[in-house]
Order: structure tokens, then sequence, then C-alpha cells
């Protein structure tokens, strides 16, 4: 149900949400009968409900029913204009239906308790500000517009039989560039079209033709080129990177940001640790992935890529946890179903996280590596109302917040946008 906040125009609008157990994200003890003062899209107030100063004015309340208030949470790898992938979907689909489809996946994400995701390829600068000015429901984005390949690359959609099959339009840079030269203007063009973070593929992928996960793509020298141009708009650079080498390469290049990590070494353990770097491992693809590959479902070419995967990304997750590596939650949801992004923290769990630090994952960190950590990720006084309240305590139950059905109030900057419970039990003006 989508219960917007209705404003007049210079009219200030508050919200209390009460009622319920706070987990702030900022690691500390969750504190009990809690309370959340919102103003117009702004948090103003948190702590003990009894503490927290009311305005004279009228204030719109949300009973969290002894529920459990966190900060929205952020998927750092998402593909909002995929609905599933297959290199011959473009065939048959018209260009306008993957931007129906999108607004689907827009309010499937938002509905799962994400607020705010980073976008690694596809959607454009019109999808990006259809968000911002309303037209659309859905989590505040980062986009990166178009992934990066060399010829022969991870996003080069031409076969091996010489045709091609792409989606394409006005405003939507071409993907393939060789040489440094090439990949300068590249960068430039994708910055020009709205882009706020690059995407390179400095290795193959699982669902490739033509490349395998282990075979590195763009030189060094491509792959500094790339980062320098992004950092003349303080932006930073993702790099999809399964194999080791080119992990390295990404890593020995500048690229703060390491998509998949599947195949680390000992090597590139120390570099992440050496760089301050991140990983974003998207474990819950790779699960998804192999249960399409039991039902029968995957290519060919995929199927032995997609279980060496899921096993290889597991044991680096573990490894790099251990070693302290600093990981954030994505899921690369798009490539599979859109709206399960939350069942990632379980994953993390499985793979040595706690908790807390899975919820951290989702929340505080993941602004950070976005460069948001001033507006978002936590809550707290000056932070943007970005508020999630589920059902059951993820501390003790961290994979049910995979099921949206336990995600029952989602507040993105004041605008209340789902609430699964009954109106009249929720709310009352005063």
């Amino acid at each position: 149900m989508n219960q917007g906040l209705s404003r007049k125009d210079g009219e200030m609008v508050y919200l209390f949400i009460h009622n319920g157990t706070l987990i702030d994200g900022n690691g500390g003890k969750p504190l009990e009968n809690a309370g959340v003062l919102i103003k117009d899209q702004q948090i103003i107030a948190a702590g003990v409900e009894d503490s927290i100063k009311h305005p004279h004015e009228k204030i719109k309340y949300i009973d969290a029913q002894k529920g459990f208030i966190l900060p929205g949470f952020i998927d750092c790898h998402v593909h909002l204009m995929f609905t599933g992938f297959r290199f011959e979907d473009p065939l048959f689909t018209p260009l306008s239906l993957y931007f129906y489809q999108a607004t689907v996946n827009l309010k499937k994400t938002l509905n799962a308790g994400v607020t705010t995701v980073r976008d690694a390829g596809m959607a454009d600068f019109g999808v990006k500000t259809a968000v911002e000015q309303g037209i659309i429901p859905g989590p505040r984005l980062q986009i990166s517009i178009m992934p990066l390949s060399v010829s022969g690359g991870h996003f080069d959609l031409q076969l091996k039989s010489g045709h091609q099959v792409k989606t394409t339009y006005p405003g939507l840079p071409e993907s393939v560039c060789d040489g440094k030269d090439e990949v300068r203007k590249r960068v430039r063009e994708v910055l020009r079209a709205g882009a706020d973070v690059v995407k390179v593929m400095v290795t193959g992928g699982v669902i490739s033709a033509n490349d395998s996960p282990e075979h590195p793509q763009f030189t060094r020298e491509e792959l500094q080129v790339i980062v320098e141009e992004t950092s003349f708009r303080g932006l930073g650079v993702m790099a999809h990177a399964h194999g080791s080498q080119g992990i390295k390469n990404a890593l020995k290049s500048g690229i703060r940001s390491i998509e998949h990590g599947t195949y680390l070494d000992p090597e590139c353990i120390d570099l992440l640790l050496e760089t301050d770097s991140w990983m974003v491992p998207t474990m819950l693809v790779h699960k998804i992935n192999l249960e399409k590959l039991e039902a029968g479902e995957l290519p060919e070419y995929s199927q032995e890529d997609t279980r060496d995967v899921y096993f290889k990304n597991q044991e680096s997750v573990q490894s790099a946890l251990k070693a302290g590596v600093k990981i954030v939650m994505g899921t690369d949801s798009g490539i599979g179903p859109h709206g399960q992004n939350l069942r990632e923290l379980g994953l993390l769990c499985k793979a040595g996280m706690e908790p807390m630090e899975a919820l951290q994952a989702g929340t505080k960190h993941a602004a950070e590596l976005l460069g948001w950590q001033d507006k978002i990720g936590t809550i707290e006084p000056g932070k943007l109302a970005d508020v999630v309240i589920c059902a059951t305590n993820p501390l003790t139950d961290i994979q049910s917040l995979g099921n949206p059905d336990n995600i029952q109030v989602v507040v993105k900057e004041g605008k209340i946008f789902k609430d699964i419970r009954m109106q009249e039990n929720s709310f009352k003006d005063v």
C-alpha cells in the first residue's frame, strides 16, 4: 500500500515512528521503546520515545507495533532494466517494454526495504530522473548507464556468428572500447550521459558467450585512464571482477570497488587491504544461478562456470572476511529476481558475518562505499528519513529480512511508500 504523505507547498510535515526497537545502523545495542521524529524529508530526533520532544504542530504517527526500526537498506549492485537476462532477449523485446518492466522492478526493490541502489548497467538518466521527480516509485539511484568492455569481452554482445544482439537508443553510449584513446573517449561519453559511477568489465563473466570469468580484460594502462577520467569529476569506478589477475589489475590501477571477487588469492586480499578497497560479492545471484542450473534453465556454455563460481565465491568471501576486507551488500538483482535483495544478508552471515555486521553491510558501510554516508545509512539527526520497520528481530533471524512480507513499512525521505498493515491500526493524527 502506498500511503505517500500529502503536503501543501510550504507546509511542514512531521512523522513520528514509535513503539519499536531501534537498530540505528551504527552497530550499538538495540534501543527498546524507541522513537524517530521526522520533519519533511529529514530525521530530526531518534532515541527513547519518551525523551523526544514533540513540536506543537500536527504529527502523523506510525505505530511500529513492537517491531524493529532500521535504516533503509542499500543495494550496491543491481540491474533495474533487466528482468532476467538472456542474450536473445533484444530480438523479441520492444525497447519500451524494458522501461515498463523497470517500473515494476523499482517498486519491488523499494517494497523489499531497499531505499537506495547503485545500478550496475543499463538504467539511464531518464530512469533516475523519473524516480527523483516522483513519476514512478523506487529507491534513489546511482547509475553507471553502460558498462565498458573490450572487444570480445563480457559486454561485447557480438557473437561468434557475427551477429550482434543488443539494446540501443539515442543517449545510450556504446560499450566496447579498445586502446587508451578509445577508452578515454568512451568514459567521457558515459559521463556525458549522466553516470554517477563508471562500470568496467575487468574480467569475463559467468553468462558470457565469448569468455570465461577468470580471463582478465583491459590493460593496466587502459584501466588507469578510466580511473583518471572519472576522478576529474570526483566520481568512482566499479569493476566487474571474477578472476584474480583482473582483480589485481583493477586494484593496482586505482579502482576501489570490486564486484563479485570470485577467485581471490592471497595477493588479491593483501591488495584489498592495502588500498582500503571494497568488495561487493553478490552472493545471491550465484546462488540463484546455481538453482537455475539444477533446474536445467541455463545455456550449456555457462553451466560449468556457474557451478565453479558459486563455490569459489563462497570461499573467497570467507577468506576476505577473516582478513578484514570491507564487504557490503550487492545482489546483482536483475540477473536474478528483483525484490529478494535482503536474502544477501543471510548469505553474508552464512559466510561468517555476525547479523549486526551484515545489517551494517547493507546500511552504514554501503553508504560509505557510495560516498553518501553524510545523508543515508544510519538513523540519526540530519540524515534523510529512510526508515524500514520489520516484524521480526533481524539479529536473531537475519534470513527473515529476505521475505518482503516481513518488511512491514518502508519510508523514503519522509514519505511512506509501503505499509502492509491495516491503515486504521497504523496511523492516528493529533
